[in-house]
């Protein structure tokens, strides 16, 4: 005779494991030197966290921010994340006087960035990360991947390449001029602004993408016939394209045109 188990019983099993696992990990203290998440991005974490199959582990809404490298300097212009100070950081645009008020409290070499949105995601399934990594290609995230640890641990990047990185001073000297110093703010807004667009149209993607995957799970057939176009990226010219849209992304800015592949994963505001 076999023995039925009853409710008590913990259910075993991957799909049962991840969930202890996501239990664990979200009950944690945030570990990141701001201690929360971002609020422009605080609804797309909810939504992913929302999700049995999901469990977000970093992120980042974007930022600004000046960064002193600590002596003998920088490594390659470089700043080592680790070891450096913020003299400013921000997570919305800044004007050219928040910069300038930061650089005189510099005394080492530092240097002015835009960091884009960057989140990583760990996924119960593979179709799950494909799934996330379709949305984040068409929304304009165009650096994002999936990485399978040896023990089968699945991970989605959600990455941009439209960084700004440029030296300021060094030994606590400025080494260009003010009007110089507007001009990269200015870069760095439209970065940021864009960076923005992009934030909104991941988080509208992801919707549509969970509602149609849920209708379609209602009909087997379906399900079978369009799994590649759910799960497959194509990249398709659109001519026009509407902000939020879910459309493949073929964005020929200036922002997106540089080769500048942003391949840190601890990223942490």
């Amino acid at each position: 005779m076999l023995a039925v188990p009853g409710p008590a019983l913990r259910p075993r099993g991957p799909m049962a494991a991840f969930r202890r696992w996501k239990e664990q990990r979200l009950a944690r203290a945030d570990e990141s030197r701001k201690g929360s998440v971002d609020e422009a991005i605080a609804g797309l974490v909810q939504l992913l966290n929302g999700q049995e199959r999901f469990c977000t582990t970093s992120s980042c809404a974007g930022r600004l921010l000046l960064a002193q490298a600590p002596a003998p300097g920088f490594s390659g212009y470089e700043v080592q994340k680790k070891n450096c100070s913020w003299l400013m950081v921000t997570h919305q645009i800044c004007a050219k006087e928040d910069v300038m008020t930061a650089l005189q409290k510099a005394t080492g070499d530092t240097v002015f960035k835009f960091e884009p949105f960057i989140l990583h995601v760990q996924c119960q399934e593979l179709q799950d990360a494909q799934l996330l990594h379709s949305v984040a290609i068409d929304s304009g995230f165009r650096n994002s991947g999936i990485t399978v640890g040896r023990r089968g641990k699945i991970m989605m990047a959600v990455r941009s390449t439209h960084c700004l990185e440029v030296p300021l001073s060094h030994m606590g000297k400025l080494m260009v001029t003010e009007e110089y110093v507007d001009f990269l703010v200015q870069i760095a807004n439209r970065k940021m602004e864009e960076n923005m667009k992009r934030i909104d149209r991941f988080y509208n993607c992801l919707q549509l993408a969970l509602k149609t995957e849920l209708s379609m799970s209602n009909s087997p057939h379906e399900m079978i016939q369009k799994t590649n176009s759910v799960y497959t990226h194509r990249r398709k010219r659109k001519p026009d394209k509407e902000p939020g849209m879910c459309t493949s992304s073929d964005n020929k800015e200036e922002s997106e045109t540089e080769d500048d592949p942003e391949t840190n994963l601890n990223f942490f505001c």
